[in-house]
């Protein structure tokens, strides 16, 4: 037994130090920042996945709130944080795509950040008011070239994802309808169910229980495949506008100058947590759609998905304070 002791101790020596922190990584407890108040998307992602790699590491894993600016400060702290692989986040595309292209923020989010896994999906659904007198895309496009300027849409504010949706869609439908935005998805949905706005893109879970109760009308979904929660609404590819594809999504990020040992052992344990099925229970609940990768594919979505977002503010003359 102690030749045997020896020799281990021997070889824990010649093994490289990557190796052998990511053996022990981690040590202590891990500070998961969500950018955003308690309740929302990013704070039940964190506190399902983050309770289960909890588990799977046996070291507590601990939930910090920093809202503000659309995720932005709490994004930036991440960013700052000491770059062990003891402080990481939950993150959204509002914060790393589209903030960093409309204004000034303090992180580059391609220089600061390491990505770790894309969490979930949740796609946008265009609907209508019920005064609204379309079924389909085509018949709403129809009636918005034949009444240029006199629909509109309405989003959660000016640059949010459901703002650039709209703007994508008349821009791939070669249609003129007008920009109102909110200071968040409640008020827009209410204005939409009082018929003072025409339409929306909104995340699906937010607005299937109004299309349950035939209180909005769904045009289209903007995803890959239907949704089983809305298996009747067709994609936007099956309406003839593949170009459309919108889907809000989460992921998990740490500062950028974390050891790739520790970066590598998020990602799997991130991805195994994932992979639970209580975890992909719960989640399906609030209509988000699991979606785990490495870390070089996640950094070359969110790449991707700065480019499109990118290119249709450009496109579509959206103002920024750059």
């Amino acid at each position: 037994m102690r030749s045997l002791g020896k020799a281990l101790t021997m070889l824990s020596m010649l093994l490289p130090p990557a190796f052998a922190a990511a053996q022990d990584f981690p040590t202590k407890p891990i500070r998961l920042i969500v950018p955003f108040p308690p309740g929302g998307p990013n704070d039940i992602i964190a506190r399902v996945i983050g309770q289960r790699m909890s588990e799977i590491v046996k070291q507590p894993i601990v939930i910090d709130n920093r809202g503000g600016q659309a995720g932005v400060l709490g994004t930036d702290a991440i960013a700052k944080a000491n770059p062990d692989g003891y402080t990481i986040g939950i993150v959204s595309a509002s914060a790393l795509v589209i903030s960093p292209t409309m204004e000034k923020v303090a992180y580059d989010a391609a220089k600061d950040l390491a990505p770790i896994t894309l969490v979930a999906t949740v796609p946008e659904m265009l609907v209508v008011a019920t005064s609204v007198p379309v079924t389909t895309m085509d018949e709403l496009v129809r009636l918005a070239k034949a009444e240029p300027g006199k629909l509109n849409f309405a989003s959660s504010g000016p640059g949010s994802l459901p703002h650039l949706a709209g703007e994508l869609f008349k821009l791939t439908a070669k249609i003129d309808v007008v920009h109102v935005p909110y200071r968040g998805a409640a008020p827009a949905v209410n204005d939409l169910l009082g018929q003072q706005v025409q339409m929306t893109f909104l995340d699906l879970p937010v607005l299937l229980p109004h299309i349950k109760a035939g209180l909005l009308r769904p045009i289209a979904l903007g995803a890959r495949e239907r949704a089983a929660t809305a298996p009747d609404v067709p994609i936007t590819a099956e309406v003839g506008m593949p170009g459309l594809l919108i889907e809000n999504w989460y992921g998990m990020i740490g500062p950028a100058a974390m050891p790739r040992a520790a970066l590598d052992k998020l990602n799997r344990v991130a991805g195994e947590a994932m992979a639970d099925p209580n975890v992909k229970a719960k989640l399906a609940e609030q209509g988000l759609s699991l979606a785990p990768d490495t870390p070089d594919e996640f950094r070359a979505y969110i790449a991707s998905e700065t480019q499109k977002w990118a290119k249709v503010i450009k496109d579509a003359g959206v103002e920024t304070t750059k």
